[in-house]
């Protein structure tokens, strides 16, 4: 019986030479140098192009995205004043403009090779508009994309108004995990609170964790500690995720350096998020700046796990983006001095297995037999290729089946005079594979 689908002559990261991969019944079947004498009702040819694991956008903000200017842009670019616009914003939400532009942003993200998406969703309003319009986005989308929602209290479990109560009904109406925000409380005690609530909400719920941590400049904003103190007492090694951790860049390296061993024994995924972190922090220095994205490259160095999120896609926080996670990653290479040859295939590491890894996809995630057949094929041969040229994503496949695909963009140069002219095709001169 013929396969379904056969990739021939696909390259693998950190894999030597050309694979065939053989695709039946939504699941990779075999994965061989050469499958010549198999068959298949479909048949690519890679051309020796890096074949990868889906895209992980491990931490956006999907009720947010597509509203840039609404009522008003953000004039000083900070974090405060996005919150405080996003403030204005929210009122005028409904059921439908959420899911419009949710859907038409994930649609983006899905043409460019992501699979899966951890979206927050602010629940500090009362009626929770957007979550309730998102967890119907959640079902629509599952034949493209799979969609976690992060109960996130953008105004603060404490400071908000019933903000307990909201986030217990945000978990009851089936968020699949549960945020906090303990740096934007009015005090530190009640940042510390937060971060206990968050976990005994979680343990209520059975649920993981993704707080938003630290997202600031002050260097004695610190409650990323608490959140590696609180997993290792309450034994929720792996389940919690501390996002930004932007104060990080500006603590002391002695205290950097234990807090990153604390992170590595509790086994607490940091997220960081390239886009927004180096355009919101760092806005009250002068020269020189700091950049803003937490110490990802020491972070790796000392055994924590660490992902990308684009977190914002043209809303009060970031004017800009399309959704791009391999773009995502390439900012990050430059931004965390990761451009060492034998760095860049983790760069990539980034939004795919490390990603995987802290959204708890590792058993159905990856190209190895018998797990599901989401991939993406790239206009590159290796991951040094694909972070250099942010290639065209040439196919995309869920579960076996091609959701997407995009034609490479054609360059022409036109050389001579006006009686003869000689037109040339320009291509980029690629590093070489091997």
């Amino acid at each position: 019986m013929p396969y379904d689908v056969l990739i021939r002559h696909a390259r693998l990261q950190r894999r030597s030479g050309l694979v065939d991969i053989a695709i039946q019944d939504g699941v990779f079947a075999r994965i061989a140098p050469d499958l010549a004498s198999a068959t298949a009702r479909e048949e690519i040819d890679a051309g020796g192009r890096l074949l990868s694991p889906p895209f992980i956008d491990a931490h956006v903000h999907l009720d947010a995205v597509l509203t840039v200017g609404q009522p008003r842009y953000n004039a000083s670019g900070t974090l405060l004043e996005g919150i405080q616009i996003w403030s204005e914003r929210k009122p005028d939400l409904t059921h439908e403009d959420v899911k419009r532009r949710a859907l038409e942003e994930i649609q983006w993200e899905v043409a460019q090779g992501t699979l899966h998406i951890r979206s927050h969703v602010d629940v500090c309003d009362p009626n929770l508009t957007a979550l309730r319009a998102l967890l119907e986005v959640r079902e629509e989308v599952r034949d493209i994309c799979d969609l976690q929602l992060v109960a996130f209290p953008q105004d603060g479990i404490l400071s908000f108004p019933n903000g307990r109560t909201l986030m217990r009904q945000a978990m009851e109406l089936g968020c699949d995990v549960v945020g906090g925000i303990p740096h934007y409380e009015w005090t530190r005690d009640m940042g510390v609170e937060d971060v206990h609530y968050v976990f005994e909400l979680a343990k209520e719920f059975n649920r993981d964790i993704d707080c938003h941590c630290d997202e600031t400049d002050d260097p004695l904003s610190r409650f990323t500690e608490v959140m590696a103190a609180d997993t290792i007492e309450r034994s929720w090694q792996g389940r919690v995720t501390a996002s930004h951790c932007t104060a990080m860049h500006s603590y002391d390296n002695a205290y950097a350096f234990k807090l990153i061993g604390l992170l590595a024994r509790a086994g607490v995924n940091v997220v960081a998020n390239p886009f927004d972190n180096v355009v919101l922090q760092g806005r009250f220095d002068t020269y020189p700046k700091r950049r803003g994205i937490t110490r990802v490259k020491e972070l790796l160095a000392g055994g924590v796990n660490v992902a990308l999120g684009h977190d914002s896609i043209m809303d009060p926080w970031f004017p800009m983006g399309r959704g791009d996670m391999l773009a995502a990653a390439q900012l990050a290479l430059f931004l965390c001095h990761m451009s060492g040859y034998d760095e860049i295939d983790a760069v990539l590491d980034l939004i795919t297995t490390n990603a995987a890894r802290a959204l708890r996809l590792e058993d159905r995630y990856g190209i190895e037999e018998g797990k599901p057949a989401d991939f993406l094929l790239l206009d590159a041969p290796t991951a040094f290729e694909a972070l250099r040229l942010l290639p065209a994503r040439l196919y995309v496949f869920k579960g076996g089946r091609q959701i997407a695909s995009t034609t490479p963009a054609r360059s022409l140069l036109q050389r001579g005079g006006d009686t003869q002219q000689d037109e040339l095709v320009i291509t980029f001169r690629p590093h070489s594979a091997e």
